[in-house]
């Protein structure tokens, strides 16, 4: 699964945004990307659009956030610390509009 075309830098800006105030309601442990996480993931994503993902102490951080990203068919949004910030609309009914943006 891969979103139909990436995400613009102004999109971007506007999904970062409007995870300030979101939890992040996913946390990747030492383990990695576990089958488990993946499929917690998926449906975080297809109930939320964004979700925040909290990583304990990777080795390479942007690389686990690509990782999570591509697993899920989503969109990396962003990188805060240990926390990764993804995107993947719903396909039937979104709720984050950014085609204006």
């Amino acid at each position: 699964m891969s979103p139909a075309k990436p995400l613009t830098g102004r999109q971007k800006r506007t999904l970062r945004s409007l995870a300030q105030r979101l939890e992040p309601v996913v946390w990747v442990g030492e383990a990695g990307l576990a089958p488990g996480i993946a499929r917690s993931l998926d449906e975080a994503l297809a109930t939320h659009e964004l979700v925040k993902v909290r990583m304990r102490e990777p080795r390479d951080k942007r690389a686990l956030a690509l990782a999570l990203a591509h697993a899920a068919g989503a969109e990396l949004a962003g990188l805060v610390g240990h926390t990764a910030i993804l995107y993947r609309a719903n396909p039937d009914d979104p709720k984050i509009d950014l085609a204006g943006r």
